[in-house]
């Protein structure tokens, strides 16, 4: 370990020492102040009300984005994803989860901070409280005050709204996964089947004791993403940060008083004051910041007024405030890999969603018995074909069989097969060759569906073997 390297260790276990996490034995009760980060955080949480909205969309008849899990289908718009195209689901949860990283290894834990359910939630059940109750001091007054007319009135007029939001939550989840319009009828009339009342029961109780109680307390102890966040982070990770050279020695601001041995902070804690989880950001980064940047908008007011330069607190890295050059982002090996892996999901997804075949086939030899020897002497497989139709439409097929010279093909339903419009179908198919065309026990075959009477031919294929006795 180098010289520099042991420094900076010892620094972060300097600053670990002074950290200071609310277990939960008092609420914190966030000032609310106006600047940009505040400006970016409606911003960005104003995009949670496509959420409740999206569900009412209607597309071509029926509702624009539905998982529809009784018929094992998800509709994205014009786009029906079944069960065997599942395998992109694999990519989009990977793609999710590395721009995540991607995201934290540059700018921290800018998720939590601006885009997060669980802090979206807080913060609009927080303003209706601020709006409600008053600024924090008043806040920490009512609590302390003996139940009154006002304290009944203005405490059951915020968990009134609590409940609202929590249930319209509650109903809007559900309707991702039914129709929606019909969901309201249901809960409305009491007839809604049983696990539409279990998730609506469910989503209530967490969004309301979560958003309006644990607040903070979610992101400690019960959110993995930020026990591993400190793996994701690096010297070159910009994250709101507390300029120590510039800001100590601390200081009141007293009149007339000479400030030259003192550092730009004066000690007002207010950027302690803003923080959603209490988090005192001149002690270092810590497990609670969630980088939303209020301490920055609170920090900047403060030398608005004091006359000072702006960023004292500020997004920056380790590196940055240790005087040594910041790389560009796509030279960070990190970031490169992230970016490699991000191309390659987005590549995947976009081939599965333009080469999705409108019908899926499947095809699987008997295994008991491998073969059947019939009394003329000839032959026989039994095959099991399940089709699945994933168009709106009705299609019909013919059935040949290629690789074996000689092969009657036999289906007990007849020689056309019809497939339904938007559904699966097994049929059974039974192949019987002569013994004499018979090279080896194993046989190399492939299935052919042809359609007909429709206006785009389709041809699917599908290998398989012929078994017979051994040669």
């Amino acid at each position: 370990m180098s010289k520099q390297e042991y420094k900076e260790l010892e620094q972060l276990y300097t600053d670990a020492s002074h950290w200071s996490i609310n277990a939960g034995d008092e609420t914190i009760h966030a000032k609310r102040i106006a600047g940009r980060f505040r400006s970016y955080k409606w911003y960005a949480s104003s995009l949670w009300l496509l959420f409740f909205i999206t569900p009412y969309f209607r597309w071509e008849g029926q509702q624009a984005i539905l998982f529809d899990i009784p018929h094992r289908q998800f509709h994205f718009w014009s786009l029906t994803i079944w069960p065997q195209d599942v395998w992109m689901l694999s990519l989009v949860l990977i793609l999710l989860a590395i721009t995540l990283f991607a995201v934290t290894a540059i700018a921290g834990r800018v998720w939590c901070g601006y885009f997060c359910f669980q802090t979206v939630w807080t913060d609009w059940f927080t303003w209706l409280e601020n709006r409600i109750e008053g600024n924090p001091i008043q806040r920490r007054k009512l609590d302390a005050a003996p139940w009154t007319a006002r304290k009944i009135r203005l405490k059951l007029t915020k968990h009134s709204l609590w409940l609202i939001i929590s249930i319209l939550t509650g109903v809007t989840f559900t309707a991702y996964f039914t129709d929606a319009y019909q969901l309201w009828v249901d809960y409305l009339s009491l007839q809604a089947a049983l696990i539409a009342w279990i998730v609506l029961a469910s989503f209530i109780f967490f969004t309301y004791v979560f958003a309006g109680f644990m607040r903070e307390q979610v992101c400690f102890w019960l959110c993995p993403y930020a026990r591993i966040q400190s793996v994701m982070v690096d010297k070159d990770t910009e994250l709101p940060t507390y300029d120590l050279a510039r800001g100590e020695p601390r200081g009141k601001v007293h009149r007339n008083a000479s400030t030259e041995q003192k550092g730009d902070c004066i000690d007002c804690r207010l950027c302690v004051g803003v923080c959603p989880t209490g988090v005192d950001i001149r002690e270092g980064m810590q497990e609670g910041c969630i980088t939303c940047g209020m301490c920055i908008d609170a920090c900047d007011s403060i030398m608005d007024k004091v006359k000072r330069p702006r960023g004292l607190i500020r997004y920056a890295s380790r590196k940055e405030l240790n005087g040594q050059p910041l790389p560009a982002v796509f030279k960070r090996p990190r970031v490169i890999t992230y970016g490699i892996i991000l191309f390659l999901s987005t590549a995947g997804i976009i081939y599965g969603l333009t080469h999705i075949p409108p019908v899926e086939l499947s095809v699987v030899h008997e295994r008991q018995p491998l073969f059947t020897q019939m009394s003329d002497g000839s032959i026989q497989n039994k095959y099991t074909i399940k089709a699945v139709n994933k168009t709106t439409q009705a299609l019909k097929f013919h059935l040949r069989v290629t690789g074996l010279d000689g092969v009657d093909v036999r289906m007990p339903d007849g020689d056309i097969i019809t497939l339904q419009a938007e559904g699966t179908i097994p049929f059974h198919v039974f192949l019987r060759v002569k013994a004499s065309q018979l090279k080896k026990k194993k046989t190399k075959i492939r299935f052919i569906l042809e359609s007909f009477d429709t206006i785009d031919k389709m041809k699917l294929k599908k290998r398989s073997v012929f078994i017979g006795p051994a040669q």
